[in-house]
């Protein structure tokens, strides 16, 4: 089998548009999350959320970019600037070898409610457009359009997780020689008037921290209460070993495993034992023992539920190593990306690999004995990684890590 490098990476995220800039956010702790505006809470219920600033249609050419779904738009920008710093140039041929792995949990959320409002609260007309703007596989589609990859294409949707289940078949399809290369990753858009009230009704939602809104998302801290939603993208660039190596490009990482499992359970309740399922798979797959991991990045949404099984898993995954494990949960700053994140924490893991520093938990303010894990709090901490874990664990019990090793050819 083939070995599987990182050439190229692009974020688009709350706190940062480019790589550099989103990890010294992570390092520095400087939080992307803010009050919503007031269409986004009409109610004044103090909703906060992490949003990307400006317009993404600005970075894309031409008007058929601008009439694209948010998250599509988003999809398009870190795409192509994980395929220029990776420089990609491939030829007719090696096109049909290129493949388009991308990650949503909801698709053309904004494009879906802003048909709805037309046609319920408005003239009840509905764009031409509205199908293929909303379809979950829009972002991979034109992904594929903008970059001329006719190779393998595939669209996964397994709510937070997604974007980590597509780099992590990307990986194996790659690894098996269905493909030479591959831009994966994921992106999302859903910080919508329904969607806030959905995921309010769930009562899943971090409420707004009276002293600073923007520390409202305290992953395993014991005054935690809920998810902040994020949106954003992020893309990678796969390339199997011996052509990136011919081409003499720059290997950022080696990604080295991959694992999946389902909890078999429930759409909501997380289980342990499908989590620490997934993370012994990737570290069989990685051919690596628990004890050879230096830091992971952690689901960590900051639910009451959520972290405290997390931790539960990582004890039974890395049994006695769990203790000396650094641990590390970025969503207290970017938010929750849904489909995006688990591309943009996997680039956040190779940053750790290539710098030296582990981003910290930030506003992790007071211990939880039921999270009591080395959460690197608050403050950034130089370290050597050799070996880095991401872990995403979406709803219904879809769970996906990835293993990245430092590049030693």
């Amino acid at each position: 089998m083939s070995r599987v490098v990182i050439t190229g990476m692009g974020v688009v995220t709350p706190v940062g548009r480019t790589v550099r800039d989103f990890f010294d956010a992570l390092v520095a702790a400087r939080s992307g999350v803010r009050p919503v505006p007031t269409a986004l809470d009409p109610e004044g219920r103090r909703l906060v959320a992490a949003l990307v600033d400006g317009d993404p249609a600005t970075q894309l050419s031409g008007q058929p970019g601008a009439r694209l779904d948010r998250g599509t738009q988003l999809a398009l920008v870190a795409a192509r600037n994980a395929t220029t710093d990776a420089g990609l140039a491939l030829d007719e041929e090696e096109c049909e070898r290129a493949g388009v792995y991308w990650g949503t949990g909801f698709g053309g959320a904004t494009s879906i409610e802003e048909s709805y409002r037309k046609l319920f609260a408005l003239d009840g007309r509905v764009r031409p457009t509205a199908v293929v703007l909303g379809m979950s596989n829009a972002a991979a589609a034109h992904v594929s359009i903008e970059l001329g990859l006719r190779g393998p294409i595939l669209n996964v949707a397994t709510a937070c997780s997604s974007s980590a289940s597509a780099i992590g078949e990307a990986f194996r399809a790659i690894r098996a020689g269905d493909a030479d290369v591959a831009v994966a990753g994921g992106s999302e858009a859903l910080v919508t008037l329904g969607n806030l009230r959905a995921w309010d009704a769930m009562q899943a939602l971090a409420h707004a921290d009276p002293r600073d809104p923007s520390r409202s998302c305290k992953p395993f801290s014991a005054n935690r209460t809920g998810v902040v939603l994020g949106e954003g993208a992020a893309a990678v660039v796969l390339e199997r070993e011996s052509r990136a190596r011919k081409r003499g490009a720059t290997i950022l990482a080696e990604l080295a495993g991959y694992g999946n499992a389902g909890d078999a359970r429930g759409m909501s309740q997380p289980d342990p034992d499908g989590q620490a399922r997934a993370m012994r798979a990737a570290l069989r797959d990685a051919r690596i023992d628990a004890g050879d991991v230096d830091y992971l990045n952690a689901h960590g949404t900051g639910t009451l539920v959520g972290d405290e099984a997390e931790t539960t898993a990582i004890r039974r995954a890395f049994g006695s190593d769990a203790q000396r494990l650094a641990i590390s949960s970025t969503k207290a700053l970017h938010g929750h990306l849904m489909g995006a994140t688990g591309a943009a924490e996997l680039v956040a893991s190779v940053c750790t690999l290539r710098r030296g520093v582990l981003p910290p938990t930030a506003h992790l303010e007071c211990v939880d004995p039921a999270c009591d894990l080395d959460y690197v709090p608050n403050v950034a901490r130089d370290a050597r990684v050799e070996i880095a874990m991401s872990s995403s664990f979406g709803f219904g019990g879809m769970n996906a890590v990835l293993v990245a090793r430092r590049y030693h050819g």
